[in-house]
């Protein structure tokens, strides 16, 4: 390495020399240092990544391993007379709904009034509004009016009637009463319990304008009656609209489109984790093409565990290749969803066993119970991503080994400090007494200079 003096004085013991000097020491003793903890760090941050492709993969794998996915349902209508959703785990079947009759509402109406500020009584008292056998009191006074009712009832019954105003014509304004539900049951009647009413307007003269009648219609030709359009109680878990007159076909089943969505998405998942670990895990004798991960037998063989999962679960009873799973040369998983929907349309309960776990019936007419393949799958993964488990103590012993190093560096760059502070005493010791030396050394030259010229 050269090195060039650039002082004054001895000309030799400079402060760039000592710069120097600590620049090759700094060269052979931290920077190998800072290179192993930018090389510890570089590996922190590709774990982050692989860290977030595990925790993906684990979740695609626990959407399929909760049972409660196969107990989703979907629900086809050819028709327009209903409306039918139905609720997980409920039966699969198809039916016929024909529609004959919808329910109303009862709508009632009253004696005319020659406005909505007319008052309704002579003296103070109350009615009795009586709708599907509930009784609610009204308080009248003589300053009441057909507005100040219509008031009233709305706060006191209405959840059960709804009263408003309607102006029919000059002079002519009439109260509707219109029931909140539907059905035969929802007669309106209204009772003057004092007899203190200004005329008959709310009792003898109040009239249908709307009778409330029941729904009709059949289930499979089976004649059905219900108080209102929105069924709930005919078959547990589902729940019907009956929208207007007309037949409708319906078919409740399995909803294998959430299913395929999370297969889908597993296949993803696990290609995408295979995919960053392959390119991490690579063995190269050329330094570029070495994965950051080649020598680590934590993460290599986390690789290998999940590579291993497609052929060692199910049990006894077959392996996720009969399923319609496959690996490709190059490690990429594939799925034949044909596969998989002709095993659910021949034992949908096998299928949920196989993958969830339960009782898989063999064909010998005896059961197996499994434990199911993304159970285990869950098993065998979270012994690495599990708290504390093996990713969690790999990233430790990094973040570990950074703070030894970035202990080391300190250390040995205090030491360096500390040896040239040292030097750069001695040094200017040392350039003092050759600068003396070399004074000295000038003055007998002179004197030998001044001999020689007398002489002369």
């Amino acid at each position: 390495m050269g090195i060039s003096s650039l002082g004054v004085g001895s000309n030799i013991l400079t402060q760039d020399v000592l710069d120097q000097l600590r620049k090759a020491d700094e060269a052979s003793i931290i920077t190998p240092i800072k290179l192993n903890i930018a090389n510890e760090k570089d590996k922190k941050d590709a774990l982050d990544v692989i860290d977030a492709s595990m925790k993906n993969l684990s979740d695609s794998i626990n959407e399929l391993k909760n049972a409660t996915l196969f107990d989703e349902r979907s629900v086809e209508i050819s028709g327009s007379s209903v409306a039918v959703t139905a609720s997980a785990n409920s039966d699969i079947q198809e039916f016929t709904l024909d529609v004959t009759q919808l329910a109303t509402k009862q709508v009632e109406e009253s004696g005319s009034f020659t406005a909505k500020t007319d008052t309704i009584a002579s003296d103070s008292g109350s009615i009795n509004l009586n709708i599907d056998g509930q009784d609610f009191t009204i308080d009248y006074t003589d300053t009441m009016t057909l507005d100040d009712l219509k008031k009233s009832i709305n706060k006191i019954a209405g959840d059960k009637v709804n009263a408003t105003i309607v102006q029919i014509g000059d002079g002519d304004f009439r109260l509707f009463l219109n029931s909140v539900d539907t059905g035969s049951n929802q007669n309106i009647i209204i009772t003057d319990n004092d007899g203190n009413l200004s005329g008959t307007q709310l009792t003898d003269d109040m009239s249908d304008v709307q009778t409330g009648v029941d729904a009709e219609f059949t289930f499979n030709g089976q004649a059905i009656t219900r108080h209102s359009n929105n069924v709930t109680d005919l078959i547990t878990g589902y729940d019907i609209t009956l929208k207007e007159l007309g037949s409708s076909n319906v078919d409740v089943a399995q909803n294998r489109d959430e299913i395929m969505k999370k297969i889908d998405s597993f296949v993803s998942k696990y290609n995408s984790a295979i995919d960053e670990l392959s390119k991490m895990t690579k063995s190269s004798t050329e330094a570029k093409e070495r994965g950051i991960f080649s020598d680590s037998s934590t993460i290599r063989g986390m690789k290998s565990t999940i590579e291993n999962m497609i052929e060692s679960v199910g049990g006894s009873v077959g392996t996720m290749y009969d399923f319609g799973f496959d690996v490709d040369k190059d490690g990429k998983l594939s799925v034949d969803k044909s596969v998989i929907n002709a095993k659910l349309d021949d034992n949908a309960n096998n299928v949920e066993a196989f993958f969830s776990g339960g009782e898989y019936e063999n064909t010998d007419g005896t059961t197996t119970t499994l434990k199911g393949a993304f159970v285990e799958m869950a098993t065998s993964l979270g012994e690495y991503t599990k708290y504390n488990g093996n990713l969690d103590q790999f990233q430790n012993s990094i973040n570990e080994r950074i703070t030894t190093l970035e202990e080391s560096k300190t250390k040995a760059t205090e030491r360096l400090d500390s040896r040239y502070e040292i030097l750069k005493k001695k040094f200017a010791a040392y350039d003092l007494m050759i600068s003396k030396l070399n004074s000295a050394s000038n003055m007998f030259t002179q004197l030998i200079n001044a001999q020689n010229t007398t002489k002369n």
